[in-house]
């Protein structure tokens, strides 16, 4: 029975066989590639970055000057494009460039490199480069690095504002520097933010005005912002929030009754919160006098009364911190914070 089954087989197969004959050659197994693809990627404040490319081997070959001419736009890897991707806009070289994706190019030679950033990403490699589709140039110098068998880029030394974008591969390490206007970028995507659920939530309305002071934007917005979410509720938050844009706008008088009438709405936790926001800001007495505050309304909370020390301690005021701390002692139920306040004692009467 299998082999009438075998025999009725082979002719349907060799049909099949014939077929792809006619049709052209059959597509081949995947075997790994000699320079495989790679990519990383890095979070600069929002801003959101990505290179993807292919890793070459050195191999004993020479390659500056040879396998990498000098003087020849590079594809700075191997394959399709290497390729560069922002969700924000960028700086290179001082050149804004829009939010998108890039081929990355190098133009190498004995002791400069430029960078090049083209609008086209889909090509392959560099053969049909054309410097009208530059986006941004700039010239960069290689350095001397340990030595790297398989290419390399990788996102160094990454801050709220800023990243360096870096090449390694044999003895050579090519750096360049990509800059992000992040407050820019956090402010239009609060606002992209608030067209949704936020919109209907006194939180979002005050996070962004508060954004807005902190990071020096336009006031007359951040009013806006604080108002609606005064329209929406009322409360200790949003209070100080106004109170803080309108000292900032010179109406010191009408800040300070803002702020009178939010310490009568203030929770115990909003004291806290407020305190501490204030000793960030350096305005240690007004610290101090608000958690004083917190520690009155609240004389069972261990918690305001060790606040009030710690605000004391900076201040300068060791035997106040002593006291507090001392009350605070009393109060506290769990070992961690006990041991804590202990130390903290025993450190301020020994001055050590």
């Amino acid at each position: 029975m299998r082999s009438s089954l075998l025999v009725t087989a082979l002719p349907a197969l060799a049909v099949v066989l014939g077929a792809g004959a006619a049709f052209g050659q059959a597509p081949p197994l995947s075997t790994p590639e000699p320079s495989p693809k790679a990519s990383v990627s890095q979070t600069v404040g929002l801003t959101e970055m990505t290179l993807t490319y292919h890793r070459p081997v050195v191999a004993k070959r020479k390659i500056w000057g040879d396998l990498v001419p000098y003087g020849e736009v590079w594809r700075a890897g191997a394959n399709a494009n290497t390729t560069l991707s922002f969700s924000s806009p960028v700086k290179i070289g001082g050149k804004t460039v829009p939010a998108g994706t890039y081929g990355l190019h190098m133009l190498p030679t004995e002791k400069e490199w430029t960078v090049i950033l083209s609008t086209v990403s889909s090509a392959w490699g560099s053969y049909t480069y054309d410097p009208k589709e530059d986006a941004v140039r700039v010239t960069v110098t290689p350095e001397t690095s340990d030595y790297t068998e398989r290419l390399a880029f990788s996102f160094d030394d990454p801050t709220n504002d800023a990243v360096t974008v870096t090449l390694r591969w044999e003895k050579l390490r090519v750096p360049f520097k990509i800059e992000v206007d992040t407050p820019a970028v956090v402010r239009a995507n609060m606002q992209a933010e608030l067209r949704g659920l936020p919109h209907f939530f006194w939180q979002g309305w005050n996070q962004a005005a508060e954004y807005w002071l902190r990071s020096g934007a336009d006031l007359a917005e951040a009013e806006r912002m604080v108002n609606t979410s005064l329209q929406i509720e009322e409360n200790f938050r949003n209070l100080t929030t106004k109170a803080a844009i309108l000292e900032k706008k010179g109406d010191a008088k009408q800040a300070a009754t803002l702020r009178t009438k939010a310490l009568g709405l203030a929770s115990q936790s909003d004291l806290n919160q407020y305190g501490y926001s204030l000793l960030g800001q350096k305005k240690t007495d007004e610290a101090v006098e608000i958690f004083r505050k917190n520690a009155k309304d609240h004389p069972g909370s261990w918690n305001a009364l060790d606040s009030l020390a710690e605000a004391l301690g900076i201040k300068g005021d060791k035997k106040g911190a002593i006291e507090s701390y001392t009350k605070a002692l009393a109060l506290v139920k769990d070992e961690a914070n006990r041991k804590r306040i202990e130390q903290t004692i025993a450190r301020l009467r020994t001055g050590k």
